[in-house]
């Protein structure tokens, strides 16, 4: 893996958690009912700490979170918004089935991203020493707490 190519999937990845932090915490302040907020409020803390073993990881190989790539994945998690009430209007299950597809694919990939880097610790020196079994433990305990809220969301809007 190349230097560049590293920095770069890095960098996606560290987009794509603005993107699921920006829309659970748009979830949180939605009308669900108390026990969903705290399902989201809890993700969002714990992706947001994963957020921050990924910075952590990039300030050591001294890869720059680009402000341009993160403000094109905060503005694309608005027109993400947008794009749900559309589809959505009276901000029912649809929205929230589509909203829930997006944060458990967003978990699904970060997954593959430390079990991507876990592999490629074996060759490259620099993304040694992390915990990479935890971080991947991690995110199938996030699946596995936004699974069973997706698959409701699914029988409600689907039926």
């Amino acid at each position: 893996m190349s230097d560049q190519n590293l920095a770069i999937y890095l960098k996606d990845h560290l987009a794509g958690s603005t993107v699921a932090v920006e829309l659970l915490t748009h979830l949180e302040k939605s009308g669900m009912e108390v026990k969903e907020k705290e399902l989201f409020r809890g993700l969002r803390e714990d992706i947001s700490a994963d957020r921050s073993e990924l910075e952590d990881l990039m300030t050591t190989l001294q890869v720059a979170v680009p402000s341009l790539r993160q403000a094109a994945a905060w503005f694309g998690e608005k027109a993400l918004r947008i794009k749900l009430h559309m589809d959505d209007r009276e901000g029912g299950d649809l929205r929230l089935l589509e909203a829930l597809e997006v944060i458990a694919t967003g978990i699904h990939g970060k997954q593959s991203l430390w079990q991507a880097l876990a592999a490629a610790s074996e060759e490259t020196p620099g993304l040694r020493g992390r915990d990479y079994v935890r971080l991947i433990e991690r995110a199938r305990e996030q699946r596995s707490r936004i699974e069973p809220l997706r698959l409701a969301a699914a029988r409600a809007a689907l039926r």
